[in-house]
Parts: structure tokens; C-alpha cells; sequence
């Protein structure tokens, strides 16, 4: 395979006078992708002392290469390593932790001619905490036992603000060792809960697509209560409040219920990043065959607010799916919303 376009390869650049060849293995720490979730994660460890010392520096690398001197000029009193490939990265450090957005972005970082796969050798260990197929995660553990090393899925529950603030849950499978060496240090900095729920790839996968395909459809039914809500004459505000009074109070409905109303979609958690986890945890409902009626309904609403080129949405923040409620209303009050957000747009 002739190395995607995608990965660069441009020279090894530090924030001290470390060079390639005297970085230990053994104690450097890798991160690859430093996106909207891999920008916080890495920062924390650079910030809780995980990584970044001169014995111990934070090696990087990113699709966009000024990711990474963003990286490197706010933390100028860290020693972070920036490399030219992933591979580099993985080559240079123990334990590397990846972070992509979407299945193709892991794939390519991942099985490219200088991807992850290529530097792993005997002993390292690679962390993926990005959310994919069971499928996906189950051939990134073969290939990487098959060249010696150790895997760990340990996809995420949260979002940017989380990510940034060590507030994420880790949900781990594959190698217990792994885990064991980096839930006191690396999971700690970025977390405030780690699961560690079996040896079997696949579990820590499957556990997140339960958690987000939730998350996605509570965010539905708030969109559609607050939609009714509005459209009847009631103030939205003071639902929000009611609701959040009540035993259906939700951190995650306190936190997007007040930017709905007013359109505010900064993404925190792209749409279609959201739908895709949806999309994948349907299909794992049916190939288990539980009954997903509810889940799968949410699930084309956001498809159909993924792929609506008139609200443009996609990469929104999930909550954008209300748009689409009030797209498919027919209420006076969503007719009048979505002719003030058009002109807004125009």
C-alpha cells in the first residue's frame, strides 16, 4: 500500500534539543490526532505531568501539521517532539494513544505505509480511544498482537469541553496490562473514570455505541418536547427549568437546552460524528436482534439533518438536529424560526 496523501511527512521539529535518535522508548508517550477530542486529551497530559519533561516528552503528530505546533507553542515550557509520521510517533514511544475522527481518517493513519501499524515492533502498546466498528477495532488488535505488541480499545464518553478538562469515561477492552499501566497515569489525566470491561476487543466498542446512540436520541425526544413546547405557546425557558426540576433532569439537557433555543450549535459534538455512532449502534442492534424501533427512528432523523444541504448542519454541534425538527414542523412558531434562520444564512 502506497502511504495515503493524507499522512505528512514533513521533518521532525521539538521544543528542546532533544533528538530522534535519544528519545527512550520506554518512556516517551505518543499521541496521534489532535482534533477537536485529541487537542484537550493531549494537552492533559502535558499539563498533569503524564508527559512533557525532558525524560519523559510528549511525541505527536497530526493530519494538519500546525495542529501540532499549536500544541507545542502553548505548552513552550514542555518538551513536546513533534514528528513527520505516525509511524515515527509509535517508533519513538512505549505507549501511543491515537485519536481520529472517523472510521476512513483511523483507517488511513492507521494501515498507511507510515501509519501506526508500521512502527509498532515488540513491545509497544497502542491505545485507540476513537469510537468505530467492533469490526474495526478487532483488525487493529490482530494486526497489532501479530507484529508483538498490545493493544487497548478505550473509546470515550464526552465531548470537547471534557476532553479538555480530564472529565472524559474511558471504556476499555483488549490488553488488561495495558490498562494496568496507564489507568493510574495517562487515563487519569485525561478521565474521571476509567471501565476496564474485559480482554475481548470489541466490548469497550459496544459499550460506547450503547452510550452515544442514547445520548442521540435523548437529544431527539428534548429537540421534539421543546419544539411542542414553543409551538403551543409555552415559554422555552421555563420548560428547560421545569424539566430540569423534575426526574428527567439531564446534565446533557441543562448544558444544550438554552443554545437550542437559540440556535447556538458550536460543535462540542459534530452532527455527524454523532450520527455515525448511531448509525453503527443500530447496526449492532440488529445484528444481535434486539428490538431498536426507538433508536433507529432517532438515528434517520439525524441522518436526514446530516445530509440536508439546505440547513448545512453536519458539522454543527448533535444539538442542530433541532433544526431538523423544526424544518419538518409545520407549527407557526417552526415556520417563523426557520424563515429568521434562513435570512440569517442568506
Amino acid at each position: 500500500l502506497r502511504r495515503p496523501s493524507s499522512l505528512h511527512s514533513a521533518s521532525t521539529a521539538s521544543s528542546s534539543s532533544i533528538g530522534a535518535g535519544q528519545l527512550k522508548m520506554s518512556s516517551a508517550v505518543g499521541f496521534v490526532g489532535l482534533g477537536i477530542m485529541g487537542e484537550g486529551m493531549a494537552a492533559r497530559l502535558l499539563s498533569e505531568g503524564v508527559a512533557g519533561s525532558s525524560d519523559k516528552p510528549l511525541v505527536v503528530w497530526n493530519r494538519t501539521p500546525s495542529k501540532c505546533d499549536a500544541l507545542q507553542s502553548k505548552f513552550g515550557d514542555k518538551t513536546v517532539v513533534i514528528k513527520g509520521t505516525a509511524r515515527e510517533v509509535v517508533e519513538a514511544c512505549g505507549v501511543t494513544y491515537c485519536m481520529l475522527s472517523t472510521p476512513e481518517a483511523s483507517r488511513a493513519v492507521f494501515e498507511g505505509d507510515d501509519g501506526v501499524l508500521a512502527g509498532v515492533t515488540e513491545g509497544k502498546s497502542v491505545v485507540d480511544c476513537a469510537t468505530l466498528a467492533v469490526e474495526d477495532m478487532v483488525r487493529m488488535d490482530k494486526a497489532v498482537t501479530e507484529k508483538g505488541g498490545k493493544f487497548l480499545e478505550a473509546p470515550v464518553s464526552g465531548s470537547k469541553v471534557p476532553a479538555a478538562t480530564g472529565a472524559l469515561i474511558f471504556l476499555c477492552g483488549g490488553s488488561k496490562s495495558v490498562f494496568d499501566d496507564i489507568v493510574d497515569g495517562g487515563l487519569k489525566a485525561m478521565g474521571k473514570a476509567s471501565h476496564f470491561l474485559g480482554d475481548d476487543v470489541g466490548c469497550g466498542t459496544r459499550a460506547k455505541l450503547v452510550v452515544n446512540s442514547l445520548m442521540g436520541t435523548m437529544v431527539a425526544a428534548y429537540g421534539e418536547g421543546l419544539a411542542l413546547a414553543e409551538s403551543c405557546g409555552l415559554d422555552g425557558s421555563k420548560m428547560i427549568e421545569i424539566i430540569g426540576q423534575g426526574a428527567i433532569a439531564s446534565p446533557v439537557y441543562a448544558l444544550k437546552g438554552p443554545k437550542m433555543l437559540v440556535g447556538d450549535h458550536a460543535p462540542n459534538f459534530p452532527l455527524k460524528h454523532a450520527h455515525k455512532d448511531m448509525k453503527l449502534a443500530s447496526d449492532l442492534a440488529k445484528e444481535n436482534g434486539v428490538e431498536f424501533t426507538v433508536m433507529d427512528e432517532a438515528e434517520k432523523l439525524f441522518k436526514r439533518a446530516r445530509e440536508d444541504e439546505d440547513l448545512k448542519v453536519a458539522d454543527e454541534d448533535f444539538s442542530a438536529v433541532f433544526e431538523r425538527i423544526h424544518e419538518e414542523s409545520t407549527s407557526d412558531f417552526s415556520k417563523e424560526r426557520m424563515a429568521k434562520r434562513k435570512k440569517t444564512d442568506s
